[in-house]
């Protein structure tokens, strides 16, 4: 079983002799048959699985098992959210941040339980990769042996990935991202326009300003139509959703490290409706500002 102590990559080598009811995890679980043989049930039904098996599942899928005789697994268990973040990276030019991804993933990634028929003779290839993290990972986390981790983690899904059944996703780089709330990434690594620069960091240090594109234009000496434009090439998102980005992330660290209502932290960051600042904080960071809190509290309880 995963570790009570959070890390986002864990890995355990354990043998088989009775039944296993259906249980979920909530991470994404890659369960390599090393020895033996079993019925698994899953998504999928009742399938036999043997030696040179993966059985692939997303996160909250029930699965179950009954060994024929003994059978022998390494489970690596992975965080649906450190998973996300490499679709978001192979899939970056299709996407507008991670929010988007976790939608991608969904749709990509639409067989929730999937038995992988890679061979014993492929599967052998990174048994030795597998050992290897079973052993970084039982003692819990260790930030100084994360990148081996991370390195033997790719090298395995390296072999795996080209496996696993995908469905086909129509999506083209839209204006969408330009007006989705996200942290801003840079798209081409080119020299930023000093103007771009000068109005980033007008809204990073105001955000409670209440900035208009004509108020911002002015601040950095160009019309509105060509700061629009600049800014947009330089981080991949217009000034005024930029700075819903700012207010959501002020927002945040008043919510994490301050005693102030909600209210009163939504009107320290710029926000004066309290409908519309967690409609935009939502679309920001993915949960409303009394769900942030309550998250955070509860983390800092446990």
């Amino acid at each position: 079983m995963p570790s009570a102590r959070f890390q986002p990559i864990i890995a355990r080598t354990c043998s088989i002799r009775v039944p296993i009811a259906p249980v979920a995890h909530d991470c994404v679980k890659l369960i390599f048959v090393r020895a033996g043989s079993a019925i698994v049930l899953s998504e999928f039904g009742e399938k036999p699985v043997c030696a040179g098996d993966v059985v692939a599942l997303g996160a909250n899928t029930l699965c179950g098992s009954e060994p024929e005789n003994l059978v022998t697994v390494t489970t690596l268990f992975l965080d649906r959210d450190y998973v996300v973040d490499q679709v978001f990276w192979q899939h970056a030019e299709l996407l507008a941040d991670r929010l988007d991804a976790h939608d991608f993933a969904d749709e990509i990634y639409s067989e929730s339980a999937q038995i992988l028929r890679l061979g014993e003779n492929r599967t052998r290839m990174f048994t030795p990769l597998l050992d290897e993290l079973v052993a970084l990972s039982v003692d819990g986390p260790c930030t100084k042996r994360f990148y081996r981790m991370q390195a033997l983690l790719f090298a395995v899904l390296d072999v795996v990935s080209p496996y696993v059944k995908t469905s086909p996703v129509s999506r083209t780089t839209t204006q969408k991202r330009t007006g989705r709330p996200s942290t801003p990434r840079y798209r081409r690594f080119a020299p930023l326009r000093a103007e771009a620069r000068e109005a980033l960091d007008l809204l990073r240090n105001a955000p409670a300003e209440d900035w208009t594109l004509g108020r911002l234009a002015a601040g950095v000496h160009l019309s509105p139509s060509q700061l629009g434009r600049i800014f947009v090439n330089a981080y991949g998102k217009t000034p005024m959703t930029y700075l819903t980005t700012v207010r959501a992330e002020h927002l945040a660290r008043l919510l994490r490290e301050t005693d102030l209502s909600i209210e009163a932290a939504m009107r320290e960051v710029g926000w004066r409706s309290r409908g519309h600042a967690a409609r935009m904080f939502r679309h920001a960071v993915g949960v409303t500002p009394t769900r942030y809190r309550l998250m955070i509290r509860q983390k800092a309880a446990a």
